[in-house]
C-alpha cells in the first residue's frame, strides 16, 4: 500500500443549503484505504436528483444532512490503493459503483475510498465519463423493471421521465427485454428518446387521461399518482422511483393507500445498488444493448455551473463531472 494519507485532494462541498452557488470546492484529506476498502481515483461522477433536492434542504424531514456535505453518489475510475482484506481487486483496474449517500463523503472529488463490495469492474472499450452515465440510473431501471416490475416480453411499458437519467437507461432496457415501450417526454427529446429505441414517444404535457393503458409503468417523477395509476391494465404493475418533493406526505399518502385501494399497487424504492447488478449492467453495455447517456461533461472546479444545467431540466440522459479534466469549457458528448 501506497502512504498517501498526507496528500490533499480538492472534492465538492457545502456549508449551507439553497441554489448551486452554495458549492464550492475545497481541499480535503486524501483518503486512505481501510478494511475492506479500496481507494478510487475518480474519473467521473454525475449529478443525481436526490443530491439536488439534499442540496436544496429539500430532504431534511426524511434524513437530515450533516453540514458541511459532500455531495456525488456514483463513479467510474481508477484504483489506486487496497486495503486490508481486499482480494477481488487490484491497483490499476478499472471500476465503476456507488457510495453510501448517507455517509460522509461524496464522489465529487479527486480521490474517495469506497467498500470494495459496492464495485464492479467497468465495461471494456468504454470510457469513465460514458460509463458513469449508467451506473446509478441503470441500476435503479433493473431493480425497478425486474424485481419490482417483473417486466415481461411483449408487455407495454409506459417510460415517464424517459428523456432523463434513470428513464432514459430504462427505455432501452425495455427495448433490450422485449417490451413494447411508450415514452413521455418534452418535445425537444423526441429525437433523442427515439435513438434509444422507444416504439412511441408522447408530450408529457398530454393529459393523462388520453393515455391507453400499460402492463407495467415506471415512473421517475412522483407526481399524479393516483392519476397514472388509473392507466394501469387490472394486472398492471407501477414503480415509483421518486417522490414529489415539493409535497412529499401527499406523494408518500399516494403510494401507501394504493397498497389497499384495488389491485393495481403502486411500488416505491430506493435503490441499493450492489456489484451483481453493476457486473450485469456491463454485459449489456458490452453487448451493445446499452448505450451511454451523457449529456454533457464539467470540470470538478464547475461543479456550481453542473448542479445549474441539471437543475434547469431538458438534460439527456446524465450531467457528468470529471475531476481528472482541466478544461474550463464544458463538452458536449453529443456535438451539439
Amino acid at each position: 500500500m501506497t502512504d498517501t494519507s498526507a496528500d490533499l485532494m480538492k472534492a465538492a462541498s457545502f456549508a449551507r443549503f439553497g441554489a448551486p452557488d452554495v458549492l464550492d470546492v475545497v481541499e480535503r484529506p486524501h483518503p486512505r484505504a481501510g478494511a475492506g476498502e479500496v481507494v478510487v481515483r475518480v474519473d467521473a461522477t454525475t449529478v443525481n436528483g436526490g443530491e439536488i433536492a439534499q442540496r436544496r434542504g429539500k430532504l431534511q424531514w426524511i434524513v437530515r444532512t450533516a453540514l458541511p456535505a459532500y455531495p456525488g453518489v456514483d463513479l467510474a475510475g481508477e484504483i489506486v490503493e487496497t486495503g486490508p482484506g481486499v482480494t477481488t481487486f487490484r491497483p490499476g483496474e478499472l471500476v465503476w459503483g456507488t457510495v453510501d449517500e448517507r455517509g460522509p463523503d461524496g464522489t465529487a472529488a479527486e480521490y474517495v475510498a469506497v467498500p470494495a463490495g459496492r464495485l464492479a469492474r467497468m465495461p471494456q472499450g468504454w470510457t469513465p465519463q460514458d460509463a458513469v452515465s449508467l451506473v446509478a440510473g441503470g441500476a435503479t431501471a433493473l431493480i425497478g423493471l425486474r424485481d419490482k416490475a417483473r417486466l415481461q416480453p411483449g408487455e407495454r411499458l409506459l417510460v415517464r421521465g424517459a428523456a432523463g437519467g434513470v428513464g432514459s437507461v430504462a427505455v432501452q432496457v425495455g427495448k433490450a427485454w422485449g417490451a413494447h415501450v411508450t415514452a413521455l417526454a418534452h418535445p425537444r427529446s423526441f429525437p433523442f428518446v427515439r435513438s434509444l429505441g422507444a416504439d412511441e414517444v408522447i408530450d408529457y404535457r398530454r393529459p393523462l387521461s388520453d393515455l391507453d393503458r400499460f402492463d407495467v409503468i415506471l415512473d421517475t417523477r412522483g407526481t399524479e399518482l393516483w392519476r397514472l395509476r388509473r392507466k394501469l391494465e387490472r394486472s398492471g404493475r407501477m414503480v415509483a422511483i421518486a417522490f414529489d418533493v415539493d409535497h412529499p406526505r401527499r406523494s408518500l399518502a399516494t403510494i401507501a393507500a394504493s397498497a389497499v385501494f384495488g389491485p393495481r399497487r403502486i411500488r416505491f424504492f430506493l435503490g441499493r445498488p450492489v456489484p451483481d447488478l453493476f457486473d450485469e449492467l456491463r454485459r449489456y453495455a458490452e453487448d451493445g444493448s446499452l448505450r451511454s447517456v451523457a449529456d454533457r461533461i464539467y470540470p470538478l472546479e464547475r461543479i456550481q455551473d453542473a448542479h445549474a444545467h441539471a437543475e434547469a431540466g431538458g438534460v439527456h440522459g446524465k450531467i457528468v463531472v470529471a475531476p481528472g479534466i482541466s478544461s474550463r469549457a464544458a463538452a458536449d458528448p453529443r456535438g451539439a
